[in-house]
């Protein structure tokens, strides 16, 4: 799955047994996983009006968490050579050679596995199947095919890491909703300005790569206003759940602060570019999604916490 947010990975060995456990942790992206597992939970408690059984909560969150790492380390793997230029991501664990690999493999496959059984045997065929597609969606046709073939690679390939809050929803309904599509709708549109914002700074490591990232093969004016104008979009878009009455005043009062927030970013990013503005803008999207979606399942429950306490 594409990462909902990019971090670089930092591959302290912690030796255990003699194995080195960190190193191979590293591979996941934990950080990355843990926002797709976050919005896929959220997924699951907005698809009902219920709680989420807790056995299907852990069942689903871990199968929808081990897929999505799972993807992760397969882009390790497949991202390798091209890492090993990049200053941002040359110490990850394969290019230094602490992970070989053979190893990174078979713990991609181990996990894919693991999470295929919890999912198809214990959620559901369709959560399991709808993982499994975004994982290769993100772990091979984005890091192989997408990522060197256009710049235009981080908006098609968004499709694959917008999935997560859909799989929630799946695996508590066994089925998918308008209001699912519009969870990732929002995901899909919040992806090319916080990757593009981090490709900004890092352009010259990206040409080096031979990434035709945006940045190199459009310009730096051109990427600001891209951001610009997907972030006004992002802002239409988180709009529709109100107006279709999935959250209310709630989450509209939240969402339009925040929305505020990544325009001033974005205007500021186009009028007056810095590399560290560059940065604070993609530190900033990152707060922003996981903030949102932190509204929407505070929306979803409010009717019932105030009914519960005006009793």
């Amino acid at each position: 799955m594409k990462s909902q947010a990019t971090t670089t990975a930092k591959p302290t060995a912690v030796v255990r047994d003699g194995w080195p456990i960190r190193r191979y942790y590293d591979l996941t992206k934990p950080r990355v996983v843990g926002l797709i597992v976050f919005t896929a939970i959220v997924g699951m408690f907005l698809a009902t009006n219920e709680m989420v059984p807790f056995v299907r909560l852990v069942l689903a969150a871990t199968g929808i968490g081990l897929g999505a790492a799972s993807g992760a380390v397969l882009n390790h793997v497949l991202d390798r050579n091209a890492d090993a230029v990049m200053a941002r991501t040359r110490a990850r664990p394969l290019p230094t050679g602490a992970v070989g690999t053979l190893g990174a493999l078979i713990l991609a496959l181990t996990l894919a596995i693991l999470s295929m059984c919890l999912l198809a045997i214990w959620v559901n065929f369709l959560t399991a199947a709808l993982t499994f597609a975004s994982m290769i969606g993100y772990g091979v046709i984005y890091t192989v095919f997408l990522k060197y073939a256009t710049p235009q690679n981080i908006v098609i390939g968004g499709a694959a890491g917008a999935t997560p809050p859909v799989l929630g929803w799946v695996a508590v309904t066994g089925s998918v909703s308008a209001d699912a599509l519009l969870l990732f709708l929002i995901i899909f549109c919040w992806t090319p300005p916080h990757f593009w914002a981090l490709a900004l700074y890092r352009r010259e490591e990206y040409a080096s790569a031979g990434i035709p990232m945006l940045p190199v093969t459009h310009g730096m004016r051109y990427t600001q206003l891209q951001i610009l104008l997907y972030t006004a979009l992002l802002c239409a878009v988180t709009l529709l759940p109100f107006g279709t009455q999935m959250f209310g005043i709630v989450y509209l009062a939240g969402s339009v602060i925040l929305n505020i927030g990544f325009i001033y970013y974005a205007v500021r990013l186009y009028k007056n570019y810095s590399d560290a503005l560059a940065r604070q803008t993609f530190s900033y999207s990152i707060q922003y999604l996981a903030m949102l979606f932190g509204l929407m399942l505070i929306d979803h429950y409010a009717a019932s916490f105030v009914a519960l306490i005006t009793r």
